[in-house]
């Protein structure tokens, strides 16, 4: 008797593989932690619990060396890197807000003027993935399952679950401070679902506010951080001084003030933990997918500096949200069946100030200075016209107009900024367009640069200068500091192990994408991570 295989039958015996063998977990859990650089899992570690971050690390695979691989750092070209396994020079997201060349106006990475808000405040609302010129892993999922998977993505920031769940969401959450609610928009539906509304309904701001904000452990424990009360740190909700105790219920605009404490992480795990439960995540054979990005993290983070008490009682107290989320994936999807990957959308500097204080050449930069320096330095060599539209940005008409090299006039902004005191340099989109850049930080700020939407000329301050305040800190250039990063995978198809090899952010995309046996995002420029595989 003959035996005839279909070609996919044959594949499947050339790669040592029968049909059936094809497994997949039930649920793919995505975890971005806003402003968590790698250096706090290890100096927090011996505080944390064995369920949460502990647990990943001790059962799941670590990069210890995992690194963005662009500049400009921040929260929405993160997001949109993790998933879409690329850089902004391909996805176009390259910053939270940029000035468009195209457009002649400001772009908002997730803004979207066609649509509006259900379920929160009008303003909050114009948001949707489409500033992504890429597919997302959630994408592919929905693509390669004939829609039949389900994605939902939360986050309080409306950046860090808009592009996660990616064009094809089944629901896409974010926190309106205005409300103090809980929202999506018309991109994805015409009404909340009843779950979301109910959850809206049990207040849970009032809950977590009623009382204080005291340290979650005895503080003479917090020897990993600094004191207390230190000038470098912001103070939160008027008070005299940044210390422990903080009055939450005293706080003029609770709906808002949330997102500046622990607690905003708090509301979005019981929001996570409700969604298991109402979109039945995870309990078929087909793999849903639940991207979820905490963003207390970064408002507390930006407030108070990375050796701040605050900021390890906010880790400590996600390491315990982190916990109740896995019990409840163990009972609701069960333990082995679903995979976890947890990662950061970008570190931080240390504050500036105070590095300066302690003899660092560290400088506290404003980025408006160094604008209206290049305006006057044009207008003193071109003329007096108004030659930029936006920062760093030429008015192209303009410069055509006046009979101007444009490619020229950049070189002449850039050898301008380069003797600009904080500035380590200063690349033309001209260079960036016509050199390959294979190493160090012309390669990150090629990495970062997008042919229609990025300035003329694209800045990297010197190491340990950032922008901002005296107070709290920043991020988004391409030093250490604010590139290297966690990466854990944890759960089904995982290899327990950790590797020391630079493992790049765009990495996460088609590790989940082989896991998961489908392809990957259509501009993936990573590679899958070989070590996590069984």
């Amino acid at each position: 008797m003959k035996v005839r295989l279909t070609f996919l039958a044959l594949l499947f015996v050339t790669i040592g593989l029968k049909s059936q063998d094809i497994e997949r977990p039930k649920l793919v859990v995505g975890i971005v932690v806003d402003q968590m650089k790698q250096e706090y899992l290890l100096r927090y570690y011996n505080k944390f619990g064995d369920n949460g971050f502990r647990r990943l690390v001790e059962q799941g695979f670590m990069a210890r060396n995992g690194h963005y691989n662009y500049a400009t750092t921040s929260t929405g070209p993160g997001h949109a890197s993790i998933y879409t396994g690329t850089t902004p020079s391909y996805h176009g997201v390259i910053n939270n807000s940029w000035y468009s060349p195209v457009l002649h106006r400001s772009v908002y990475c997730a803004e979207d003027t066609t649509v509006t808000a259900v379920g929160g405040s009008a303003n909050a609302g114009k948001i949707s993935p489409m500033n992504l010129h890429a597919t997302t892993m959630t994408d592919e999922l929905k693509l390669f399952t004939e829609k039949r998977s389900k994605v939902i993505a939360l986050s309080i920031k409306d950046r860090g679950s808009a592009l996660p769940g990616g064009r094809y969401s089944d629901g896409s959450y974010w926190y309106d401070s205005g409300t103090g609610h809980f929202m999506t928009s018309t991109f994805y539906m015409d009404a909340l679902p009843p779950w979301v509304a109910s959850f809206n309904a049990a207040n849970h701001v009032e809950k977590y506010l009623s009382k204080p904000w005291n340290t979650l452990l005895p503080i003479d424990q917090y020897v990993e951080s600094g004191p207390d009360d230190s000038p470098y740190e912001a103070k939160l909700g008027g008070k005299d001084a940044p210390v422990f105790p903080y009055d939450l219920a005293s706080l003029p605009n609770k709906n808002s003030a949330i997102r500046s404490t622990p607690f905003g992480n708090s509301i979005l795990t019981d929001l996570a933990l409700a969604s298991l439960d109402a979109e039945n995540l995870g309990q078929d054979d087909i793999t849903d997918f639940l991207a979820v990005s905490f963003s207390s993290t970064d408002y507390v983070g930006h407030s108070f500096g990375p050796h701040a008490i605050e900021v390890q009682d906010t880790y400590l107290r996600l390491d315990k949200d982190l916990e109740r989320l896995f019990a409840a994936l163990d009972a609701k999807v069960g333990k082995g069946e679903y995979v976890v990957f947890l990662t950061a959308d970008h570190g931080v500097a240390d504050n500036s100030k105070r590095m300066n204080d302690d003899g660092f050449l560290a400088k506290n930069f404003s980025y408006r200075r160094l604008n209206t320096a290049v305006t006057e330095m044009l207008k003193e060599k071109y003329g007096d016209e108004k030659w930029m539209e936006g920062s760093m940005v030429l008015d192209r008409k303009l410069v055509a107009e006046k009979g101007h090299d444009r490619v020229a006039m950049q070189r002449t902004i850039a050898d301008f900024v380069n003797q600009y005191p904080g500035v380590y340099k200063a690349y033309t989109a001209s260079d960036l367009t016509t050199h390959e850049y294979t190493k160090g930080n012309a390669n990150l700020v090629q990495n970062g640069y997008h042919i229609d939407q990025s300035a003329d000329v694209l800045v990297v301050l010197d190491p340990g200068s950032q922008g901002g305040g005296s107070r709290g800190t920043s991020h988004g250039n391409s030093w250490n500091y604010d590139t290297h990063v966690p990466i854990l995978f944890y759960g089904w198809g995982v290899k327990q192990g950790s590797s020391v090899r630079h493992i790049a952010i765009t990495d996460i995309a088609p590790t989940v994408s082989m896991l998961l046996n489908m392809r990957m995002p259509n501009a993936t420029t990573g590679q899958p991570i070989q070590e996590v595989f069984k």
